[in-house]
């Protein structure tokens, strides 16, 4: 595939991308509903102490890494070898497939809102059917490449954008008047309660925060490469966590935090914004829904390409067979794709068989990628201490400080990560045993399944690379 025949990105093309790959609305509110107030310091905590860290990380890598296709495998493979690169990389690709079972649902609820004004609620089975016609429309619009996606991705960022800002200033405008919020802004209402609990939450705080690696899978998409490439990422990393902890802060000045939904959660705080300001709250709420359905669904699509080039396109030609890794005209694995499809339609099925409502179909989802959402970024901690550790002399025009000021940095990132992933797996008042088997056995089982089938083609090509012992007798 010649370079030439690949489509480029802008600069605002990429800040968009990654905007629509990290920054989700909905995060807000799921997390108001679990925390309160107290979300907002603890997304600025996570901007601070592991999202910008973790973007200069990226940053880092991808200036070491300057020819790499995809990001993560080469990232991985000169600190930890071939076989923990191509672990990371499948991890990633593995965790994401849960989730894409818990977030059809909510593009589902967005769309009925969109067109009802209000959730209409669809039997698990149905829900499932739907969601896997939703699923083929962003394989396929996800093969066509970055230019598409940046398209696509504009038009997401632009209405998150206005959406955000629009209840911004809105909330801002009624606190300066005589509005009582319904939740008090107060230092107590925003101390959070550091326990077990908490703990396990934050899992979702650092991944509403994460999601910078998708962007690296479209470096060589980029007019300006490398450098244009982190720019954008350092500026979308401090953006996004901003707006996460702006929009923590005024969430409940029109609703309060025990009449918010999961699904429907943006729009209840949209349509009692509307309600004060004397408006239609059911033209607001299906103007939301619009929204956010065309947010969620770009966002779905970038999640639906990305963690596939992340795995498929850069292991080892023999890993996979040779049509599955494969790339189009665009870069895109086209079949690795549709193979994703495949799987995602059978546990789309099962789960829609198998649940008695929505709502457990989604629970079974969150729980299967509460922890194991947190591996792949620790795969790239661990790479980037042994990185600057063992590989800190390797060319590269962009470092996280010294040596030293970079080891210890992601140090404390590990700490936190292991702390929060195992309160995340392990939450109070969840049977052990049940929690043991879905968040940690049944990903050491996919896992270990990898690792049997990355050192099962090691052993194939070292035995293909060692010339046969001359036979006794011969000369």
């Amino acid at each position: 595939m010649s370079d030439s025949t690949r489509s480029t990105i802008g600069k605002f093309a990429l800040l968009s991308m990654t905007l629509a790959a990290v920054f989700n609305v909905r995060n807000i509110v799921n997390n108001n509903i679990e925390l309160g107030l107290s979300s907002a310091p603890i997304f600025l905590f996570a901007t601070v102490v592991y999202f910008i860290p973790f973007v200069f990380i990226i940053a880092e890598f991808v200036s070491a890494n300057k020819n790499s296709e995809s990001g993560m495998y080469d990232w991985l493979k000169q600190p930890l070898g071939t076989k923990a690169a191509y672990m990371g990389s499948f991890l990633y690709w593995f965790v994401n497939l849960f989730w894409f079972i818990s977030l059809l649902p909510n593009v589902i609820a967005y769309a009925s809102y969109a067109m009802l004004g209000y959730e209409y609620t669809f039997s698990p089975m149905v829900t499932s059917i739907i969601s896997i016609v939703l699923f083929a429309c962003a394989t396929h619009i996800s093969t066509k490449g970055a230019s598409w996606l940046g398209k696509i991705s504009e038009m997401v960022a632009y209405g998150v954008f206005a959406l955000f800002a629009i209840y911004v200033l809105g909330a801002l405008f009624a606190l300066s008047g005589d509005h009582t919020p319904a939740e008090p802004i107060t230092l107590t209402a925003m101390t959070p309660t550091i326990n077990w609990a908490t703990l396990g939450i934050m899992c979702w705080i650092f991944q509403a925060a994460g999601g910078a690696e998708t962007a690296a899978a479209y470096l060589n998409d980029v007019k300006g490469g490398q450098k244009s490439f982190i720019k954008v990422i350092i500026t979308a990393g401090v953006a996004i966590g901003i707006m996460y902890a702006v929009g923590s802060l005024l969430v409940n000045v029109f609703v309060a935090r025990g009449d918010l939904t999961y699904a429907g959660g943006m729009v209840e705080i949209f349509t009692g914004m509307a309600s004060y300001f004397h408006m239609s709250e059911a033209l607001v709420g299906r103007f939301v829904g619009i929204v956010l359905f065309i947010a969620m669904f770009g966002s779905m699509m970038m999640w639906t390409a990305a963690p596939v080039k992340i795995h498929f396109s850069e292991i080892p030609k023999g890993v996979y067979g040779e049509k599955t890794t494969e790339l189009n005209q665009h870069g895109v694995p086209v079949r690795a794709a549709w193979w994703q499809f495949v799987f995602v339609f059978v546990m789309l099925v099962v789960n829609g068989f198998g649940s008695e409502s929505v709502q457990q179909m989604m629970n079974t989802a969150i729980n299967l990628t509460a922890g194991t959402a947190m591996l792949p970024p620790i795969f790239i901690m661990v790479a980037y201490f042994v990185f600057r550790w063992k590989h800190d002399d390797t060319p590269r025009e962009f470092k996280m400080g010294s040596r030293k000021v970079g080891m210890s940095i992601v140090s404390v990132l590990i700490l936190i990560f292991v702390v929060s992933m195992t309160a995340s797996a392990f939450p109070a008042g969840v049977d052990l045993v049940k929690a043991f088997f879905i968040n940690v056995f049944m990903t050491a089982v996919f896992a270990g399944l990898a690792y049997w089938w990355i050192s099962r083609f090691e052993k194939k090509q070292h035995k293909a690379d060692t010339p046969a012992e001359n036979p006794v007798g011969i000369s």
